[in-house]
């Protein structure tokens, strides 16, 4: 995954991916709906015609040299997809690389205790693993041809050691291993095609099979509607598109402007699906943001480059990268108008945040750095846009609804320095499992111990986590957790949550 500006001179590198798998129930829910999906105009819908929007989060880490979704080494994965589900994202994206399939690639850093029956497996059965109980959930996903070998970002869809008649076959073999299993609906042919500084890299419309990205996505698209018909076919962007209008360029991956002289041909030109990234000013300044008239800008920015194709009902869209650290006071204006501009229910654009890790160099992620705790700033601008998954045949009964509350109180204070107590109460009926409090600590605050409980902090954002000697805390039971911090002890910590759940002070 990288996210950067054609005329940026660095690449950023980030997390920004035989016998058939059984097929899975389909999902029956308002946002993901029944059976696979097609377009109808700008439109999303399931089988039976009815509207269905993806609402979705990247899970990156099988495109890097760990050849698997990262966080396993912390965590269990029903665990990350019953809490992904929990807070709304209906989608999941998943990036790959082409290397994942060579023979003898085998996944990295998945904790055996945590992930005993992800063991031994190849990268392949790992996605299964994962696809098959993000099905129980009512969860889609979205496979994503993130770059051809696990090192970096490719300009192009192919490398030399990764030629295009790779990219083919392998699409071929995903789309007929995964066909069947409705819990799959799409591929998103590759990521991030754009120029490369100096010339050459991808082009749109330019005519030359070697570089031009819509020819090529053509004959992508067509190669996985041959082995399974009922799949989506996503083309992102490219950066820079001439001839469309200012400005030219754009984000990797975020220019569709070309789309209307030169349009994706398909078999099935119902299953076509563009898709932009979008991203904030904290990963590149890029000069729309700096505008005077900012934000009141960017609408008629997002129309030339991908919006039209939704307005004029010429084909769907998918916003399937764009993300913030929050690090620049516009980098939440800019998400949410950027979010304002998809539209909610079942009629807005589709979109996947980019990430539901943390350890995305540019854009942080929904999680916070503990891997379990959730980031509440960025959650709460997307949660009025989030759709819910529901269904889908699942086995898996939805997690008990948590209730908590907290109460803060200064110890002892000194100058530069302070001793505080954290109470949480279960306020529920159901026990708090592995529970993991996280807050947001005043500006100057900084911990430099904890006890009852390992706390952590980065940046503003502190965690307390179960000890192990006490994982859970019973239905109406309490907990004490005591930190030492420098700084003044007249702030006040906001935004106390166990998981995506605020508790009460």
């Amino acid at each position: 995954m990288k996210r950067l500006l054609s005329l940026a001179v660095a690449a950023l590198v980030g997390g920004a991916v035989l016998t058939a798998s059984p097929a899975t129930a389909a999902p029956a829910a308002a946002g993901t709906g029944t059976g696979y999906w097609h377009a109808s105009g700008s439109q999303l819908v399931d089988a039976t015609g009815a509207p269905v929007r993806m609402t979705g989060v990247n899970w990156f880490g099988a495109e890097t040299g760990n050849y698997s979704p990262h966080g396993l080494w912390s965590r269990n994965y029903k665990d990350m997809l019953d809490q992904m589900a929990s807070l709304g994202y209906n989608t999941l994206r998943l990036p790959y690389s082409n290397q994942l399939f060579d023979p003898g690639v085998k996944p990295t850093s998945i904790d055996a205790v945590q992930n005993p029956d992800l063991q031994g497996l190849s990268g392949l059965q790992v996605l299964d693993k994962i696809i098959g109980y993000a099905g129980t959930k009512g969860m889609r996903v979205i496979l994503d041809q993130h770059r051809p070998d696990s090192g970096a970002q490719s300009a192009l869809w192919y490398t030399s050691a990764y030629p295009e008649s790779r990219w083919l076959s392998d699409w071929t073999m995903l789309a007929q291993h995964y066909k069947g299993n409705t819990t799959v609906i799409g591929a998103d042919l590759h990521n991030e095609p754009h120029s490369i500084q100096g010339g050459g890299g991808a082009c749109w419309g330019c005519g030359d099979t070697a570089t031009d990205w819509r020819l090529a996505a053509e004959r992508g698209g067509n190669a996985v509607l041959s082995a399974n018909p009922d799949w989506l076919v996503i083309v992102e962007g490219v950066d820079c598109v001439g001839g469309t209008g200012d400005p030219q360029c754009g984000w990797w991956g975020g220019n569709l402007s070309g789309a209307r002289q030169f349009p994706v041909r398909l078999s099935k030109p119902d299953k076509l699906v563009y898709s932009a990234h979008e991203y904030a000013t904290s990963v590149f300044a890029q000069p729309w943001f700096s505008d005077p008239s900012f934000p009141a800008n960017l609408p008629a920015l997002w129309d030339h480059f991908f919006g039209y194709l939704h307005k004029e009902k010429i084909a769907p869209v998918l916003l399937g990268e764009f993300g913030t650290t929050l690090a620049d006071p516009r980098d939440k204006t800019w998400l949410q108008e950027l979010m304002k501009y998809s539209g909610t229910g079942t009629t807005g654009m589709s979109f996947t945040y980019w990430s539901w890790n943390p350890n995305s160099g540019d854009t942080g992620g929904i999680l916070n750095d503990d891997w379990t705790t959730v980031n509440q700033a960025k959650q709460a601008i997307l949660q009025p846009y989030l759709i819910p998954p529901v269904g889908g045949g699942g086995t898996t009964d939805p997690p008990p609804a948590v209730s908590c509350g907290v109460t803060y109180h200064v110890d002892n204070a000194w100058q530069g320095g302070f001793v505080a107590s954290v109470t949480l109460k279960n306020t529920g009926t159901t026990p708090l499992k592995t529970w993991a409090l996280g807050w947001t600590v005043p500006s100057g605050t900084q911990i430099t111990g904890g006890w009852g409980a390992t706390v952590t902090q980065s940046g503003q954002q502190a965690t307390a986590k179960a000890p192990t000697w006490a994982p859970d805390l019973a239905g109406g039971a309490s907990t004490s957790i005591g930190i030492q911090a420098t700084g003044a002890s007249t702030g006040s910590p906001s935004g106390f949550a166990v998981g995506a759940t605020a508790c009460t002070t």
